[in-house]
């Protein structure tokens, strides 16, 4: 028995013996596989954190907004677009951001802004209307001109649809940080990354409550969370994430993650894109700047931050407002703000903007364009991580009244225009820039952008090439040249013969080349292009700067060939802009994050035509808006106002077209079915009203007619067009290639017979009665 009884403890001593070594060694190894994981996740937050934290989104701007005494400029479009960029509406501007609207004045205190062109200081002015212009702007000493800030229009995202505006922590508004440390982390700068005390806190909380209604995440906790790990609900999770705070804080200063923190917090959704931070937080939901926000706005922000949904300020506006006093109440409870400014603050409304400010489907078309041109240059991953800043011709005041244009027009066609689409270009006549862009008729939908990508037979547009062929060959033609509108009869395809016919099935006999131009007369126009050569017609197509590749055959000679309305666009920007040939292009400069310039897209210009007789042909484009095609549209642009444009109709009333320009602009719009179906509608009878409705609005510049060089005018017959004395009745001033005007004849008598001719001119030369004498 005693034998028995010693053993025992041997064998009990020998057994603790074994686990207690092999505790041991698993503590051992627990300890080197927690070293390990330490040693990964500091590498893992070293390498993360201390270089290029986020992939940030190339931005989009417009143009800048440029003030200036006699630029045409409404009061209305100043407050519209100071609105769209957030500017607050008080009763005297006292800080940037702010504006002061008064009968015939606006003063405003602009926001400083950095753009390829320089820096633009925060400055207080008084801008001064007259009409549809300004009259003068004042301020601190002598202002000549002032810009306001581009707006910006959209960005280039990255696959995941993230998004932020990075700011730095001494641009945060007052009061930020501390209703953050408030609300989400009272000992934010008094723990190491984790806080026991809140940790308790939280525990004693959910504890009493039955259920979990506090977290004890400090922070450092949340932005690690966010940052590095996902948003798992298991210990292991939780734990990476103790030790990785910590970490954090091992290598960072408070304020290095508070900023972090600041530009890393989720704060709600923009349909597919995520908005992060607070800086992009407060233009989507203010449409300000994140350093111009009040007291009241900062704490919706940071409510919000326990729930962007749930908190969401525009779809539970009782929720999130009761959140937001109570982030006000907490404040005033800590001795942040005074009893009087929690008051205050509680009795503000929300102040939302109605809608998010940065949809990325604000301009589709115009965006699809830019990032077009952009690839040319960039590869996707710069567009989409590298925080570009792209600064672009776009012109939101245009945009507008573009779209309001169309959506006009198709309402007042009524029931036709069910199942009709619309596109529209709109540039700077002597820029080539694209300062607005409609992609269709519903003008926020990112589909088929027919702007770009709808080439349709441009009909009578073609004829403006056929006319500038004509007059190229001032020995042979002229404005007022006669030319026969009869039936003709030409060989086609192989076996088949064409007999072109007029929109009316009439022919009208001679006729001034000026007067087929803006009737539209198919038959003279195409007997002009025949004696001129159908070649020579499409390689005047060219040189105006469409590449188009069609058959020289005569059918092309009335619009048979397609165009989109960009390339259209381009074609009548040449003869806008005096002949001068210049590449449409969006964008104007390219700055890194930093502010350093990549590439700027220069202004770059040809000179493919005479301007002499580019003048003849703006004269017999301005006829076309006066006594032809295009005279409805003085029912709505005062006539004081010289405009030039051409109608374009398709065969079956397929497709609406209009081209014009005035001394700034040039409009192209579009009418037509994505089916290729009828419209029933004549470029005069659609198009032409997107165009009038645009124009009436666009404040256009009246187009000059000083002659350049080689123009000279000359005393004709109105009659006859032969030359004549200006004491002669029935003589009227027409301009000429200088060299080629006609002489006048003895006393008042033409100097050949002109009986063949003079019936049919005379029945339609009244058109020209008063020609700009």
């Amino acid at each position: 028995m005693g034998r028995k009884r010693s053993k025992r403890p041997a064998r009990k001593v020998g057994f603790w013996r074994r686990w207690s070594g092999l505790l041991w060694k698993l503590a051992l190894v627990g300890v080197v596989a927690l070293a390990g994981l330490v040693i990964y996740l500091d590498a893992v937050i070293q390498e993360k954190f201390s270089g290029k934290r986020w992939a940030v989104p190339a931005k989009v701007f417009a143009r800048p907004l440029e003030l200036y005494a006699g630029q045409q400029l409404t009061r209305d479009d100043f407050v519209t677009e100071l609105t769209a960029l957030g500017y607050r509406r008080v009763n005297a501007v006292a800080q940037p951001g702010q504006m002061s609207i008064g009968s015939g004045r606006v003063d405003v205190y602009t926001r400083g802004f950095q753009s390829f062109e320089g820096s633009e200081p925060a400055q207080r002015i008084s801008v001064r209307f007259d009409g549809k212009q300004i009259a003068g702007l004042s301020g601190n000493g002598d202002v000549v001109m002032a810009r306001i800030e581009p707006l910006m229009i959209g960005g280039i995202y990255p696959a995941h649809n993230e998004d932020r505006i990075l700011v730095r922590l001494d641009q945060a508004p007052p009061y930020l940080i501390e209703a953050l440390v408030a609300v989400e982390d009272r000992e934010y700068f008094q723990h190491f990354g984790v806080s026991p005390k809140g940790i308790a806190r939280a525990a004693w909380v959910n504890l009493t409550a039955g259920g979990v209604v506090q977290g004890g995440s400090t922070l450092t906790q949340q932005l690690v969370k966010n940052f590095f790990l996902t948003n798992e609900r298991s210990l292991i999770r939780k734990g990476n994430e103790a030790i990785m705070a910590v970490l954090l804080e091992v290598h960072y200063s408070k304020e290095e993650i508070l900023e972090a923190y600041l530009n890393e917090v989720f704060l709600g959704q923009d349909g597919r894109r995520a908005v992060h931070g607070f800086g992009l937080a407060s233009q989507y939901y203010f449409a300000q700047p994140l350093h111009e926000l009040q007291l009241h706005q900062v704490a919706l922000l940071v409510g919000m931050v326990k729930g962007p949904s749930l908190y969401n300020p525009r779809r539970q506006p009782e929720r999130a407002k009761k959140r937001r006093d109570l982030v006000l109440q907490m404040l005033e409870e800590q001795g942040v703000i005074t009893a009087e400014q929690s008051a205050a603050a509680i009795a503000q409304p929300l102040d939302v903007t109605v809608r998010g400010s940065l949809a990325d489907s604000s301009y589709p078309a115009f965006m699809d364009l830019v990032k077009r041109q952009l690839r040319e240059d960039y590869k996707d991953e710069d567009l989409t991580s590298e925080g570009l800043r792209i600064f672009t011709s776009f012109d939101p005041l245009l945009q507008m009244k573009a779209e309001k244009a169309i959506a006009d027009s198709l309402k007042g066609l009524g029931d036709r225009a069910n199942e009709m689409e619309a596109a529209m270009v709109v540039t700077g006549a002597q820029t080539g820039e694209i300062l607005a862009l409609v992609g269709g008729r519903n003008p926020r939908f990112s589909g088929f952008n027919r702007a770009l990508d709808a080439s349709r037979p441009i009909g009578s547009l073609v004829k403006p090439a056929v006319y500038l062929t004509a007059l190229e060959q001032p020995q042979r033609y002229s404005l007022i040249t006669p030319v026969e509108d009869a039936p003709i009869t030409l060989d086609a395809e192989p076996g088949k013969t064409w007999s072109p016919q007029n929109y009316s099935r009439q022919s009208y006999g001679i006729v001034p080349l000026h007067q087929a131009l803006a009737q539209s007369y198919n038959q003279a126009t195409v007997r002009v292009g025949v004696d001129v050569g159908v070649d020579r017609v499409l390689n005047t197509i060219e040189r105006m700067g469409v590449r188009h590749g069609w058959p020289a055959y005569p059918a092309m000679l009335l619009g048979s060939g397609a165009m989109t309305p960009l390339q259209v666009t381009d074609m009548y920007q040449t003869m806008a802009n005096g002949g001068f040939n210049t590449p449409l292009r969006a964008i104007r400069n390219v700055l890194t994050a930093d502010g350093e310039q990549l590439r700027r897209y220069p202004f770059e210009v040809e000179q493919r035509f005479d301007s002499a007789t580019i003048f003849l042909m703006q004269e017999a484009l301005s006829r076309v808006m006066t006594d032809g095609t295009g005279r409805s549209a003085y029912n709505q642009i005062p006539s004081s106002i010289r405009l030039a444009g051409k109608t374009g109709t398709t065969n079956d009333l397929r497709d609406s077209w209009f081209a014009g320009f005035s001394d700034d602009l040039v409009a192209v719009a579009w009418l037509g079915r994505d089916d290729n179906g009828q419209t029933r509608l004549t470029g005069a009878t659609g198009a032409l009203r997107v165009w009038t409705a645009f124009m009436a609005q666009a404040n256009p510049r009246s187009l000059s007619n000083a002659p350049p060089e080689g123009v000279v005018y000359a005393w004709v017959n109105r009659l006859t067009g032969e030359g004549s004395d200006p004491s002669c009745p029935d003589t009227v001033q027409v301009p000429f290639r200088a060299g080629y005007e006609p002489l006048p004849g003895p006393g008042c008598q033409p100097l050949i017979d002109t009986a063949p001719v003079h019936e049919g001119a005379g029945r339609v030369m009244d058109v020209i009665r008063g020609w700009l004498q």
